[in-house]
């Protein structure tokens, strides 16, 4: 395991990515620090999740490299996890609470043998922490917006993995949930892992993350929110005037 911490988390360089004719990325590069929170945000269509999932190598980069701790993303997939949108999943499937948890573990288990008396431990603390584990044996169909959120949480904690990579966690949950995912989130950052969220939020993300990434197929900005979050870069990627409130922006609605 990479520890000089001089090595970014992630590192991507000169990442364009096409859907057919159209660019989804055009030449992103920017160095995740380990052991930040990270908030990536613009408007719809800018190509958010896309960077999520060229970095996990779910989507094939037309240009440009990822390397995770120095090393090929290739190489390194098992150093991380990803925890979808919730319109990704079919919540129907029937599975409970802690099959999907245990799904995290697969990539340790040999394919001959059952979950061990780890794996299982591993799972249910995982599920604890997230506020769980009194669902465990719940269809994930059963479950709330939030909760599933959580269960998926939980699977990415229980994987392990240095870094976590999380398309829209908060949308469509009640602010207790948001709350609750915040906290869980956090308290991955002080155990030393590297998390990038995509973020909708403009009104939170200042006081969410330590650093922002602002995209509108290129990236705009890559720092502190209060360096992204800059009136002119605002207004840049999301073609509008802004109503400010204090420090933050929101985009106002077309007419």
């Amino acid at each position: 395991m990479i520890t000089d911490a001089r090595v970014p988390a992630i590192q991507v360089d000169n990442l364009t990515v096409s859907y057919g004719p159209r660019p989804a990325l055009l030449d992103v590069s920017v160095a995740i620090e380990a052991g930040t929170l990270v908030g990536v945000i613009g408007p719809n269509g800018s190509g958010k999740s896309t960077l999520i999932k060229a970095i996990l190598g779910f989507v094939k980069r037309d240009f440009g490299t990822v390397k995770i701790f120095g090393e090929p993303v290739e190489e390194a997939r098992g150093r991380l996890a990803y925890v979808p949108q919730r319109g990704a999943v079919d919540w129907d499937y029937p599975v409970t609470v802690e099959e999907v948890a245990m799904m995290g573990r697969y990539g340790r288990i040999p394919w001959w043998s059952s979950p061990s008396a780890e794996d299982r431990r591993i799972v249910g603390e995982s599920l604890d922490i997230v506020r769980m584990g009194d669902f465990r044996k719940r269809q994930i169909g059963q479950l709330s917006g939030g909760q599933q959120q959580r269960v998926f949480m939980a699977r990415a904690l229980a994987q392990g993995a240095d870094i976590l990579l999380l398309d829209e966690p908060f949308a469509g949950v009640d602010a207790a949930t948001e709350r609750a995912l915040l906290e869980v989130l956090r308290q991955a950052r002080s155990a030393g892992r590297t998390l990038v969220v995509v973020h909708h939020d403009l009104a939170t993300a200042a006081e969410t993350f330590d650093r922002l990434i602002l995209l509108k197929q290129r990236m705009y900005g890559y720092g502190p929110p209060e360096a992204v979050m800059h009136e002119d870069l605002l207004t840049a990627v999301y073609e509008g005037r802004l109503r400010i409130f204090g420090k933050l922006a929101q985009p106002e609605a077309k007419r």
